[in-house]
């Protein structure tokens, strides 16, 4: 696998946890398969490569590749301009996170104890959901430029909800920083557009 298809795997997580934050927002529902996948992500450490973050398939991102086309596309019909607007701003947490050791560190320790709720109760379960969404709320929210999340209100004041976003928003984060420990730059989507798209579209048909 070449580094651009590793980092398109990671970039393409971004937008699948941007999509799904959308999609909760929306309709108040995400398929279940997509979300274990990327609150799962959140607790391997020490990967042999980037798809083994993602449970050794991209199966669970194909709602991420397509978000991620969309985009470079600039297409105006397929457009998904809160999902798009998610992960810019992902990316951008991202870079404020990284200059911020005592964060990580918080977020290293609290992610080991998640690990333990895991193993009791399983990834999806709502105890989990909420200790990621908590974990979030603690550290990446108290940064200056939140993410804002529109979406029916019907939805985003239920609880369960609120605690999904805010999980999946920390999945994001972390798919982020495995894009840009790759070697993944925010330039290459504005001046690399026809390269990733050439490498993204095979990725839709398999």
């Amino acid at each position: 696998m070449s580094p651009t298809q590793e980092q398109l795997i990671a970039l393409g997580a971004v937008f699948e946890a941007a999509y799904l934050v959308d999609k909760i927002a929306k309709t108040g529902q995400a398929s279940e398969a997509p979300l274990i996948c990327m609150l799962g992500s959140l607790l391997v450490r020490e990967p042999q490569n980037t798809l083994e973050v993602y449970g050794g398939d991209d199966l669970n991102l194909r709602d991420g590749y397509r978000t991620l086309v969309s985009a470079l596309e600039r297409d105006p019909a397929s457009l998904q301009r809160n999902a798009l607007r998610y992960a810019w701003a992902l990316l951008g947490l991202e870079r404020k996170l990284a200059k911020r050791d005592d964060m990580l560190q918080i977020m290293g320790t609290r992610l080991d104890q998640i690990q333990q709720q895991v193993q009791h109760f399983g990834p999806a379960h709502d105890n989990v959901i909420a200790a990621c969404g908590a974990l979030y709320q603690d550290t990446l929210s108290t940064f200056n430029r939140r993410i804002q999340v529109q979406g029916d209100m019907r939805h985003l004041q239920q609880p369960n909800n609120a605690a999904k976003i805010r999980a999946l928003l920390l999945t994001g984060i972390r798919a982020a920083r495995l894009w840009r420990q790759l070697g993944g730059h925010r330039w290459q989507l504005l001046f690399s557009r026809r390269k990733l798209l050439n490498q993204l579209y095979p990725l839709l048909r398999n």
